[in-house]
């Protein structure tokens, strides 16, 4: 009511009336055409001089006019200056400043050193490029982090050794860059001074059509395929037309008030009002001079207004005047306004209305409202990442459990030590087998089962079960099933033979040495004339022996566990019988036939 009075008294007086009148309380700056154009603050980056290289290019952030894009440019730091290229990440946890991701990547300039580095944080990314010139060595690690953070303590970092880590990395980096844009298009007629009378217009004149011929293409919506901007594309109730372009790579879809639906009776019409008011970022076209307050539309997300006045329209002499408003706590953004802020109409114009608005848009997210919602965003995205990685990496070593997905990515293997483990489990679970096998064995049989392959000892079976298998935990075991399935043909069966027939009760020494044989180790019968036979005791008088079947599917277990049985077997020589250990070609394929 208070900005109605306003723009009430303003009206009375007659013309010239000005563009944009501030609300009476405040709260929202006009740009002057008239100040020095200052620095633009919507960019964090410290090597702005290399966008503006790259902007002279097709595609790149400047155009045909000089009107220069202030994206965040550290936001694609990482994909420009270190993806692809050997460089060197790090994770830290609990510092100071929160957790915190580090990049670094050595640069050689002209025959001069540079390292380049990024540093993460929760509130933002530190960007820098340091010579390495008079350093007698290079800096640590945390060192280099205290170069571009003073006020940081309690580093310790650890590299990053997930080979995908990069695009991780990549992807927090760029989740603030915006490649797709919505603006509200609002049209006014002279005189109007509330959002009703703005909604309300549903007519199209020839000076607002031109002007929208100007921003962009006149498309369909139903089945459109590009960057819809929350307009239905399927059923048309966000009617049958929009406006699209695209401009330096990036999407941009109009909510041009007058296409949106009109609903008989609705005094707000809230169909436009709900999409139009969800903008951040709106340009009002004024046919006539007429003046417009910033807060005729309430809304808690538009935070900018571009005015666009037309003279001498649909001629070969219009026009466009331009004023810029927004809340007071959006920064400056450019394009500067020239003096005076008229502009003929034409490629230039429309190159610097359609950059202004990005810009406008990008400086609005650094607003109050805006940017606490970013910061939390930022926070725990860098907490994710840090997680992630320290997770990968440690699953990478080894060390760390990693998820079924992460099995079948790296093949199934989660390192050396994971690789023993799984060995020593399966061998743990074949002797459990094999003794409750012979435990509840008849005392006159003949055989053994036929999931027991290999050789035999010469010993009885008493003796064999007192003797070689003497914890009481093994030998109260119940009979269990192997959970390794027989596999024919992987590995070959090694077999060993005793040179002494004569039976002996074996030292404490011997004991702890029979225990760890390798898996791919099998005691046979020396009077066995088929070695890789799998019929155990062809003999029927001899007394039933024990054999031991134990199958390794993991090649690296196995060759790490032959090593240390190796070792082993060098300490043990004066305490247990010889063990000889042959592989021919016929035992590797009569192995593979009877497996």
């Amino acid at each position: 009511p208070t900005s109605l009075c306003t723009l009430h008294i303003v009206l009375e007086k007659g013309s010239p009336y000005p563009q944009v009148i501030l609300p009476q309380f405040g709260g929202y700056w006009i740009e002057d055409a008239e100040a020095p154009a200052g620095t633009p603050t919507s960019s964090d980056s410290s090597f702005c001089e290399e966008e503006e290289a790259e902007s002279s290019g097709p595609g790149g952030e400047g155009g045909g006019f000089g009107y220069r894009l202030e994206s965040n440019s550290t936001a694609r730091a990482y994909r420009k200056h270190f993806l692809g290229r050997e460089h060197m990440n790090y994770y830290c946890t609990g510092s100071s400043l929160g957790n915190l991701i580090m990049s670094l990547k050595h640069e050689e300039v002209e025959g001069q050193e540079f390292l380049r580095i990024m540093l993460r944080s929760k509130t933002k990314t530190l960007h820098d490029r340091i010579p390495l010139e008079g350093l007698p060595q290079l800096p640590s690690v945390p060192q280099i982090a205290k170069l571009l953070c003073d006020d940081v303590t309690g580093l310790k970092f650890n590299p990053v050794l997930y080979p995908r880590g990069s695009q991780l990395i990549v992807s927090f980096d760029e989740h603030e860059v915006n490649n797709t844009f919505k603006f509200g298009v609002i049209y006014q007629k002279f005189g109007q001074t509330s959002e009703e009378e703005l909604f309300g217009n549903n007519e199209e004149t020839s000076a607002f059509a031109e002007f929208l011929s100007m921003l962009g293409d006149n498309i369909e919506l139903q089945d459109f395929k590009g960057f819809r901007g929350g307009l239905d594309v399927s059923h048309g109730q966000t009617g049958s037309q929009s406006v699209y372009t695209v401009f330096r790579n990036r999407e941009i879809m109009f909510h041009v008030s007058t296409k949106l639906p009109f609903t008989e009776g609705d005094v707000q019409q809230l169909q436009r009002k709900r999409h139009i008011g969800n903008d951040i970022v709106a340009a009002v076209f004024q046919e006539e001079p007429t003046p417009f307050v910033p807060d005729m539309i309430a809304s808690n997300f538009l935070h900018a207004y571009v005015l666009v006045q037309a003279e001498n329209p649909c001629t070969d002499h219009t026009t466009y005047k331009v004023s810029v408003t927004a809340r007071e706590d959006v920064p400056p953004f450019g394009p500067p306004l020239p003096n005076p802020a008229v502009f003929k109409k034409g490629p230039e114009f429309r190159e610097f209305l359609l950059t202004k608005l990005i810009n406008a848009e990008n400086a609005c997210y650094k607003s109050d409202k805006f940017a606490k919602l970013e910061g939390r965003t930022r926070a725990a995205l860098l907490d994710n990442l840090h997680d992630e990685l320290h997770r990968q990496t440690q699953a990478t070593l080894g060390l760390g459990s990693i998820t079924d997905e992460d099995k079948l990515e790296n093949g199934g293997h989660g390192g050396l030590l994971e690789s023993f483990k799984r060995a020593m489990r399966v061998r743990s679970h074949s002797m459990e087998t094999m003794v409750g096998s012979h435990k509840h064995k008849p005392a006159g049989g003949g055989g053994v089962p036929s999931s027991v392959s290999g050789g035999v000892l010469p010993q009885s079976s008493t003796e064999c079960t007192k003797s070689t298998f003497t914890p009481p935990v093994l030998s109260a075991k119940s009979p269990l099933k192997s959970p390794v399935k027989r596999r024919s043909g992987l590995f070959p069966r090694l077999h060993s033979s005793t040179e002494s027939p004569t039976e002996r009760h074996p030292s404490r020494s011997d004991q702890k040495t029979a225990d760890i044989i390798p898996h791919s180790q099998e005691v046979r019968s020396e009077t066995s004339s088929n070695p890789s036979s799998p019929e155990i005791c062809p003999n029927k008088e001899r007394s039933v022996n024990c054999g031991v079947s134990l199958l390794l599917y993991d090649s690296p277990a196995v060759e790490f566990l032959q090593t240390c049985s190796t070792a082993q077997h060098s300490t043990a020589q004066h305490s247990q019988p010889e063990v000889s250990v042959e592989l021919t070609s016929k035992q590797v394929h009569s192995g593979r036939a009877c497996g």
